[in-house]
């Protein structure tokens, strides 16, 4: 059938192109890899994430020079502020970031294509077209992932962080000290306040104000818990107001949003459960009360 030969067409295609551009790859040395280095000139740090690190070997190879490409501003500042949140600052820049979003954007319907000619799957080809997309939304689901991660674990250290801090303030160390011994103590338990406490210290080190260091944290979170801590704190620092009452003060809202927020949570759930049990509980029930009945209506005349 010519549908059958214009697949069979696509797959060489699709093979021929996949190893012209490795060849390509192995066999020419790229000469932007200095323009396209960290503007800090550092080397980023590994990360955690096997997906990234894999990206990124395949990205500086093959896609980079194309993301160095893409130069609206709007867009390159949304990036940056994806980035930024989910905490990937140290292990990715734009140009990695877009370059991954490139090539998964093409590697996505690649590897459909191959699957479904080797498992002869027989996909739509609307599915090869979803793909593009899918792939090229890869590193924005990731960043989402990690950003909803951070935000769970600074919702669970945040009033007990802000409890510390008050008895410290209280036993006669300034905020910074009160910050600095925290740091120590929570250093290596993987926290993710602690550590965005210990960058907001490193700030200070390096010449910027308690507020510019405060809300440079607020802005990595983009959190509402966080913001409001920062600015009870920048507004206590303005007016002279004691940090260890406006810290317990803090932590006493703290600890009720969460149970509001918790609550909120209950009355989902209880909602939610509503849906397996009408379409798969309910249903079940009436077979075994009712089938036998109906049996007995239907076949117990004869």
């Amino acid at each position: 059938m010519p549908s059958n030969d214009a697949l069979a067409m696509l797959y060489i295609l699709v093979t021929g192109f996949s190893v012209y551009w490795t060849v390509m790859i192995i066999f020419s040395k790229n000469e932007d890899m200095k323009v396209l280095s960290w503007a800090s000139g550092n080397a980023p740090v590994k990360s955690k994430s096997p997906a990234i690190e894999i990206s990124r070997t395949l990205t500086h190879q093959f896609t980079i020079q194309h993301a160095a490409k893409i130069k609206n501003k709007r867009y390159r500042k949304r990036i940056e502020n994806v980035i930024l949140t989910s905490g990937l600052t140290s292990e990715l820049n734009v140009e990695e970031f877009l370059g991954m979003k490139i090539l998964w954007g093409i590697l996505f319907p690649i590897v459909t294509l191959i699957l479904n000619f080797a498992l002869q799957l027989e996909y739509p080809l609307a599915m090869f077209v979803l793909m593009g997309p899918l792939g090229w939304n890869f590193p924005n689901m990731h960043a989402r992932a990690m950003r909803n991660r951070r935000i769970s674990s600074v919702r669970v250290d945040l009033p007990f962080f802000i409890d510390l801090l008050a008895l410290a303030t209280e036993a006669g160390l300034d905020f910074s000290g009160a910050i600095q011994r925290i740091v120590e103590k929570a250093r290596g338990s993987g926290s993710v306040l602690a550590e965005e406490l210990e960058t907001v210290l490193r700030d200070i080190t390096l010449g910027s104000s308690r507020a510019q260091a405060l809300r440079g944290m607020a802005a990595r979170l983009d959190m509402s818990e966080i913001s409001s801590f920062v600015n009870v704190i920048v507004d206590a620092d303005s007016t002279g107001a004691s940090i260890s009452k406006v810290l317990k003060d803090q932590s006493a809202q703290m600890r009720l949003e969460r149970f509001v927020r918790a609550e909120k949570e209950g009355a989902k759930a209880s909602q939610k459960i509503l849906i397996p049990l009408m379409f798969f509980i309910l249903p079940a029930v009436f077979i075994m009360v009712f089938a036998p009945i109906a049996l007995n209506f239907i076949y117990g005349k004869n």
